[in-house]
C-alpha cells in the first residue's frame, strides 16, 4: 500500500522559513514526478512545485518561485520543500503528491486544477501557519 507522509509543518513568523518533508513507502518513486500542493480554507488546491524522477527538472508556480525549493532523495524515497521568506498568505495545509506513471508526464504550465488531476497518490497534509 502506497503511503505519502508529510512532516515539518508548524507555526512560523512572516519572513521565516520551514522545511517540509514527504516520506514515501509502499513503492519507490525514483522514476516518478513528485510534487507539492497546498490548500487554504475556502480555496482550491494550488500547485506549488514538482520535480522529475531524476531530480534534474523542477517546476514552480509563479507565486512561490524564488522562495520555495523542491528537492528529492531517491535513496531515501523522500521529497522536500524548503520554504523561505514566508508570508501570511502562505498559510495552508500542504500536501505531497506522486504520479503513478511519469512516462508521459508533461508540465501544463501554472494550471493547478490540471496538475492536481495528474497526480495519483496524496499525503494527508501538514499544516503551515504564518503569523504576521
Amino acid at each position: 500500500q502506497v503511503q505519502l507522509v508529510e512532516s515539518g509543518g508548524g507555526l512560523v513568523q512572516a519572513g521565516g522559513s520551514l522545511r517540509l518533508s514527504c516520506a514515501a513507502s509502499g513503492r519507490t518513486f525514483s522514476t516518478n514526478v513528485m510534487g507539492w500542493f497546498r490548500q487554504a480554507p475556502g480555496k482550491e488546491r494550488e500547485f506549488l512545485a514538482a520535480i522529475s524522477g531524476s531530480g534534474g527538472t523542477t517546476y514552480y508556480a509563479g507565486s512561490v518561485k524564488g522562495r520555495f525549493t523542491i528537492s528529492r532523495d531517491n535513496a531515501k524515497n523522500t521529497v522536500t520543500l524548503q520554504m523561505n521568506s514566508l508570508k501570511p498568505a502562505d498559510t495552508a495545509v500542504y500536501y505531497c503528491a506522486a504520479d503513478r506513471d511519469s512516462s508521459g508526464f508533461y508540465y501544463p504550465g501554472d494550471n493547478s486544477r490540471r496538475l492536481t488531476s495528474m497526480f495519483d497518490y496524496w499525503g494527508q497534509g501538514t499544516r503551515v501557519t504564518v503569523s504576521s
